[in-house]
């Protein structure tokens, strides 16, 4: 048996541009990787499936239309193999809470299918098949620190961001994708009016060439740059995301608090792991039915 993590992913920025022709929203976004994630398991030897256990693992369907085998199918289609081996997931990631969980765990599988079949992660075929799992995918392939664009299909390098101790919010509230973009209003090939004002170009890079050495300098840099354009609609469509946000600012020594992707999780950063760790546990206590998660992001 294979394991890997699953790490979610976090956007710390989100700039929408508009929306093209063909409906897709463009997009341009500074990802980076946390340390809590879930656990994808692969036996390569058995006959092709999937089964799910734990704390979100209920309710979870183990077909077809789950992107850990719909991500395995496309790369067994490009490899010209009919497709085998039977993973597990250890789902310990809250579903539809814009902290990519879905797709890290395609992601997570084919990690473990180049692993079988000695792929390297830039493969034209694992990388075609992580295109066709999802706009999230490809960007989780590597799970590392970088500006994504387009529709997730546009990948900048590597970056070495400063680690970055935050805390996760999510308050039990699963928030569907669409209905946030919807919220926008964006008619097709009509470009988004607040990022058009804000004189924002979404280009993470071009209010950084050189990103600061330490998390202070980090914080500091998004604080002056754009945030996420998708937070406002989502709040229309889930208030309690504002709530949250609320929770995380209230705490000592929260330097910055945003939604990450389309919600509802919401992330705080602070200087240090003791202040984070502390954080988290005030919000903890005050709301005991939320999913609370000091971590890394890096």
């Amino acid at each position: 048996m294979l394991t890997v993590r699953a790490p979610a992913k976090v956007n710390l920025t989100l700039t929408v541009h508009g929306r093209r022709d063909d409906g897709y929203h463009d997009l341009t976004s500074l990802v980076v990787f946390a340390g809590v994630g879930d656990t994808l398991s692969l036996t390569p030897d058995a006959p092709f499936g999937l089964s799910i256990t734990g704390p979100f693992g209920e309710g979870l369907g183990t077909g077809p239309d789950n992107l850990v085998l719909r991500a395995a199918e496309r790369l067994y289609q490009h490899l010209g193999r009919p497709p085998r081996g039977h993973f597990a997931l250890v789902k310990r990631l809250p579903v539809a809470s814009g902290i990519g969980g879905g797709s890290a765990d395609a992601a997570a599988a084919l990690r473990l299918l180049a692993q079988v079949h000695d792929l390297s992660l830039a493969d034209p075929a694992l990388m075609a098949a992580s295109r066709e799992s999802g706009a999230d995918v490809p960007v989780c392939l590597m799970a590392r620190a970088r500006i994504m664009s387009g529709i997730g299909d546009s990948l900048g390098p590597p970056l070495r961001l400063p680690k970055l101790f935050t805390v996760l919010v999510n308050p039990g509230l699963a928030v569907p994708t669409a209905a946030v973009f919807a919220s926008l209003g964006l008619a097709h090939g009509q470009r988004h009016a607040t990022t058009a004002a804000s004189g924002a170009s979404g280009a993470v890079a071009s209010w950084h060439e050189d990103w600061p050495e330490d998390s202070r300098g980090m914080i500091a840099s998004l604080q002056s740059g754009h945030g996420n354009d998708l937070e406002a609609p989502a709040i229309r469509t889930a208030p309690v995301i504002d709530t949250v946000l609320d929770a995380l600012r209230a705490t000592e020594g929260c330097r910055l608090a945003r939604m990450s992707g389309s919600g509802a999780t919401c992330f705080g950063l602070f200087d240090d792991c003791a202040s984070s760790a502390r954080a988290a546990r005030q919000i903890g206590r005050s709301h005991p039915n939320w999913w609370v998660k000091p971590t890394v992001l890096r």
